[in-house]
């Protein structure tokens, strides 16, 4: 389903996991319908994690719900500040306007309340607000907040015999759990008794004990044929203080155990995932179960990945390109993730455009790098605006023009619009071409200039090439014209046609700007199939150029897109060219047309 430019009024498209939703509001199951994006702040988001997001935070918003954003944070020795910072800028930006009103925030000062009810020991977290809540200081959900309240739930694990403290290390342990078509064995320390589990649990909060030297596992079954049932690792010793509770604590929940707890806490209906969790999901229901909470349960959905060619999506391998100065950090504009593609001039409505097209599945597979390409270029035609940019040029004179003359002529800013406007560009003795538009030995069909040619430069005039003027090593240097006035609009020969009609910018009215030609990162569309994915990379996957162009884009805006007439799509950096920067640095977003598609022919 194609989702409009205003997206925001753009109707729900239908997967299995909305089917679902849709069922359950229709049995009105749940009071609110509440979901969550539950990244860990190791490394920053990338594109994979936009269809999540869009995923998350487009089923809360579609049903009148909420999204958590929350930052799986309990490993502190992988963790850091800077991704923190960077996840909530990327989040932010990419549904700002669109579902920002169904991120659910807490109270900053709210803690996570322990209960009784019906006999049974709950845990909640206590006024939940929307992101809009009116004169609340609100913050984003952290699995450390509930630190406390885990630690609880792992001593109610052990009180019923249900968990043990295990001094096997992690090569014992490995060896222990089998492999998936033959049972492990059980740990020499499974049978400790309850309060000697207490003791040595205590201890390990207390930390007496140093990395690695025990572990706090479930007692399930190591004969499962789910491996991710064989006594799983619920907590280990970090000597590590943390971004958020710095050094309060030493033992640390593992992913399994915080997350299923976490989603009770906040009250989460569907703890929506990625397919390669779908064999944590009994571990997930087993732990809930066991805690013996008051129901309602949060209850775990599982949906494919994406996987999109021309590059790489796993964190170890981006985190590789930045620490070897493969690229340019993790905002390059040729990096998959969220902030290279908000650098490279992508706006957040063509990512949610994108990932409402490629649809929900369980299957996995390989999304073509041409369907997110034709989503961008299908947000920026209509609201691109175009100007006039040279990134080869080669001067051309035309004879017939006095110097100092200056003609004006309208060009237009918009053509997509109902009502499309138009600014004055400057037409003069001197302008400049692009030097692919002129050849002195045409092939067939050629249209652009050539000696004794005629070609329209755009939203001016007609001219002729009559002279071409090289150097010593033979490079043309100077194209001589002459122009035809009356061929202008309003001339008496406007109707005047021919084939060609190519671009310039006058040479005295014109800007010198750095433009940098970005293009995919690597050459084959699985470049991590085989072998040292780094072997793949492009080396044609940026150029630089001095580029002239039109006077008007000295006021170019970071936020503002343009289309550089038959060029492509460009943005100002943001970084390189801050607002009130004297150096202009464009970069390309993406081609008018997929040359890629055109090489493969």
């Amino acid at each position: 389903m194609t989702v409009a430019q205003n997206d925001t009024a753009a109707p729900a498209p239908s997967d299995f996991i909305r089917d679902i939703v849709a069922q359950h509001v229709a049995e009105k199951r749940y009071a609110k319908i509440v979901t969550r994006f539950p990244p860990e702040p190791n490394g920053y988001l990338h594109i994979g994690h936009a269809k999540s997001i869009c995923l998350n935070f487009g089923i809360a918003r579609e049903n009148n719900g909420q999204c958590n954003l929350r930052f799986d944070d309990t490993n502190p020795t992988k963790e850091d500040v800077e991704y923190v910072d960077s996840i909530l800028a990327d989040v932010k930006w990419l549904i700002g306007g669109w579902a920002d009103d169904r991120i659910g925030f807490k109270p900053a000062d709210a803690t996570p309340v322990s209960r009784t009810v019906d006999g049974k020991q709950d845990f909640f977290l206590p006024a939940i607000l929307p992101a809009d809540a009116a004169g609340a200081k609100l913050a984003p959900f952290h699995a450390s907040d509930y630190f406390d309240q885990l630690y609880e739930c792992a001593v109610a694990l052990i009180r019923k015999g249900q968990a043990f403290v295990c001094d096997l290390n992690a090569e014992e342990m490995d060896k222990y759990r089998g492999a998936p078509d033959k049972p492990g064995r059980e740990s020499p320390f499974r049978n400790r008794s309850i309060s000697e589990n207490l003791d040595l649990f205590a201890r390990m909060k207390a930390g007496e004990f140093p990395d690695g030297a025990r572990t706090l596992r479930a007692k399930i079954d190591m004969t499962a044929p789910n491996v991710w049932l064989r006594d799983p690792v619920l907590y280990r010793i970090r000597h590590a203080d943390h971004h958020q509770t710095g050094g309060k604590w030493c033992i640390y929940p593992m992913y399994d155990f915080a997350h299923c707890v976490s989603d009770y806490i906040e009250g989460i209906t569907h703890s929506i995932c990625t397919l390669e969790f779908e064999v944590h999901r009994p571990l997930y229901d087993w732990i809930l179960t066991n805690l013996d909470l008051p129901r309602p349960l949060p209850h775990q959905y599982e949906f494919a990945r994406l996987n999109i060619g021309y590059t790489v999506m796993s964190k170890r391998k981006l985190m590789q390109l930045v620490q070897e100065k493969l690229v340019c950090g993790w905002d390059d504009p040729r990096m998959p993730t969220i902030c290279g593609l908000r650098r490279r001039g992508v706006p957040a409505s063509a990512l949610r455009r994108f990932a409402y097209n490629i649809g929900v599945t369980k299957f996995n597979s390989l999304t073509d790098v041409a369907v997110l390409e034709h989503a961008i270029r299908d947000e920026l035609n209509p609201s691109a605006l175009r100007r006039l940019a040279v990134l080869d040029p080669v001067k051309l004179v035309l004879t017939n023009l006095p110097a100092g003359q200056v003609i004006e002529c309208d060009a237009v800013n918009n053509p997509q619009d109902e009502n499309p406007t138009t600014r004055k560009v400057a037409l003069t003795r001197e302008v400049y071409i692009d030097r692919d538009d002129f050849t002195e030995t045409p092939p067939p069909k050629y249209f652009r200039l050539k000696p004794g040619g005629e070609v329209r430069l755009k939203y001016a005039c007609i001219i002729k090439c009559d002279e071409v003027v090289k150097d010593a090593t033979g490079q043309v240097v100077e194209l001589r014209c002459t122009a035809d006035l009356e061929t202008r609009s309003g001339g008496l020969n406007a109707g005047r046609k021919v084939k060609g009609t190519i671009h310039w910018v006058s040479a005295t009215h014109c800007l010198d700007a750095e433009v940098r030609l970005y293009d995919r990162l690597f050459t084959v569309a699985e470049p991590d199939a085989e072998g040292d994915f780094k072997q793949h990379l492009n080396p044609r996957s940026l150029a630089v150029v001095t580029a002239k162009l039109e006077s008007s884009l000295q006021d170019a805006r970071p936020d503002q897109r343009y289309q550089f007439e038959r060029l492509g799509y460009f943005a100002l950096d943001p970084v390189d060219s801050p607002p009130g920067a004297s150096r202009l640095v464009f970069n390309r977003t993406i081609t008018l047309k997929d040359t890629w598609g055109k090489a493969a022919g």
